[in-house]
């Protein structure tokens, strides 16, 4: 076998090693979350996303001064992501208080999770909107591109409806279903149960 030939297949097993052992406690915390029921009978909030079918797509997202700024700029944190109009109505402020109340219930493991917004469209956001949410990340990415990338739970849905997981890796690995992450605090438990499982079954992140 010629010598760079074969320096150049060990090296790609080197290279599928790593990455192997980056993914390994990841993919142990899918495991021990889906596989493995949690005792008691409880079920799962949130459901499972093929990431291999909903991959990060490029868009040309920016903060709200218009400095470009993508998600993948927040790998190595779990990410919960909302995405939406600016005329935040009252289903969406839900949403975004929620989804700060659910970081701040993780306690100290609360640093490891980041939330962001993105804002579908160019128009000004309510100064109190900013205030209150103050913590969130807000971008702003063309709203065709989002349509097209976030599943939806059932036919008729917006993607605004729903509040995503990312995983420290970039995955696009959860959706929430409409209603989980909102005013309602039984929902909001379950949706807090379903990260700190993750969270706790995940040593990345």
């Amino acid at each position: 076998m010629d010598l760079d030939v074969e320096k150049k297949q060990i090296n790609r097993l080197k290279l599928l090693a790593v990455l192997a052992v980056c993914a390994a406690p990841l993919l142990a915390s899918y495991f021990t979350y889906y596989v493995i029921k949690p005792q008691g009978g409880a079920t799962n909030s949130g459901s499972l996303i093929d990431p291999r079918q909903h991959p990060i797509p490029a868009m040309a997202s920016t903060t709200l001064d218009g400095q470009p700024q993508t998600l993948e700029q927040y790998k190595g944190k779990w990410i919960m992501l909302k995405v939406g109009p600016s005329d935040c109505q009252q289903a969406c402020q839900d949403q975004l208080f929620a989804m700060r109340q659910l970081r701040t219930m993780q306690g100290k493991e609360m640093e490891r999770i980041e939330r962001v917004w993105l804002i579908t469209d160019q128009q000004p956001l309510a100064t109190m909107l900013l205030r209150v949410n103050d913590g969130t990340r807000m971008l702003r990415a063309p709203a065709d591109v989002v349509a097209r990338w976030l599943p939806t739970e059932a036919q008729g849905d917006q993607a605004a409806d729903h509040v995503y997981l990312i995983d420290p890796l970039g995955n696009l690995m959860m959706r929430f279903p409409k209603g989980a992450v909102s005013s309602d605090i039984e929902q909001v438990k379950r949706v807090h149960k379903d990260i700190a499982k993750l969270l706790k079954a995940s040593a990345i992140g």
